[in-house]
């Protein structure tokens, strides 16, 4: 799924889906008309919900794109996840919320080589709790940029999130707004970047996957701040 095209704007994973619904719309219609209409818009907010626009991706160097649609839901100091080995000292992260109304395929966030991926079990709790970065079901990326630093990112299962999709290989080459992967249905996505770095989102902020940058690593720009207007 890594550089996988959508297919005519849907997300090749949630073809099975609309294909379910669609024949379900067909034999049961036939039966119950209720049943074939309630079928047949399953289908469609299916397509809906496995939507996957293309994006005009930021490629200068030193940009961390973010890897999902959502709100910026906090933006400080936390310790990476323990899996992906960087030591126990906070470095900068942007979470980033994705309700059901978001579009749920993931982007990779900078240019770079896959040094580590993790998946953990867990729990389900509601994505936009703290306590979900460390009790959730979570797959964890560990991204060796061509600098030589390295960041992180996160997908995290929600409250009703029963699927994590990612198709990263260890010692993968991939570049910045290739899709990697998907969540159902709900989720979040932490991006934690390399000591220092200022972050150029402020929370509350609407992130798109793909085009809006994180953080500047060849720039001296102050960390920013937002005001609601």
């Amino acid at each position: 799924m890594a550089t996988q095209p959508a297919l005519l704007g849907i997300n090749r994973e949630g073809w099975l889906f609309v294909a379910a619904g669609l024949v379900g719309w067909l034999v049961l219609g036939h039966i119950w008309g209720f049943l074939g209409t309630l079928s047949l818009l399953f289908a469609l907010w299916c397509a809906w919900f496995f939507r996957d626009p293309k994006r005009v991706v930021p490629v200068r160097p030193g940009l961390v794109i973010s890897p999902a649609d959502g709100v910026v839901q906090t933006v400080e100091q936390a310790v990476p996840p323990a899996e992906l080995g960087f030591g126990p000292t906070p470095r900068p992260v942007v979470r980033v919320f994705m309700n059901v109304f978001n579009v749920h395929v993931n982007r990779i966030p900078a240019d770079g080589t896959v040094a580590r991926t993790a998946y953990r079990p867990g729990k389900f709790f509601d994505a936009s709790l703290d306590k979900a970065s460390e009790h959730n079901e979570r797959v964890a990326v560990r991204l060796t940029l061509e600098d030589g630093r390295d960041i992180a990112f996160v997908q995290i299962a929600g409250l009703v999130t029963r699927r994590i999709s990612n198709g990263l290989k260890d010692g993968q080459k991939v570049k910045a707004g290739e899709r990697f992967g998907l969540i159902r249905f709900g989720s979040r996505l932490d991006i934690y970047l390399p000591e220092g770095a200022k972050p150029l989102v402020v929370v509350g902020q609407t992130a798109i996957a793909g085009e809006t940058v994180l953080a500047d690593l060849k720039s001296a720009e102050p960390a920013r701040i937002g005001s609601i207007r």
